[in-house]
């Protein structure tokens, strides 16, 4: 799929003709502030089905999967998983190390 993008600036001065080029089968557009990508304009079917896909999807997969890694794991369990690593941290010596002359 070919995206445009353009300004801020731009956008606002002429949002209705690019949301209507979008609408009918244009390129989506990447609107950008300062150079650095901010919003999207995409037609509402591509959006639907973005929205399906991560509906039927069982688990999120990538870094998609780090975002939500931690929801299923109760504030205490989370507690006393963080207590451990900082025990562990705590007891470790570190690796040893051969120094040769």
């Amino acid at each position: 799929m070919m995206v445009k993008r353009v300004s801020a600036a731009k956008a606002k001065a002429q949002l209705s003709a690019i949301a209507s080029e979008v609408a009918h089968g244009g390129p989506h557009v990447i609107i950008e502030r300062r150079n650095k990508p901010w919003v999207a304009l995409v037609r509402v079917s591509d959006l639907e089905h973005l929205g399906q896909a991560q509906m039927t999807s069982e688990r999120p997969r990538g870094a998609l999967a780090l975002a939500g890694a931690w929801r299923e794991i109760d504030d205490d369990d989370m507690e006393s998983l963080v207590e451990e690593i900082y025990a562990e941290r705590d007891n470790d010596l570190g690796r040893p190390v051969e120094i040769s002359i």
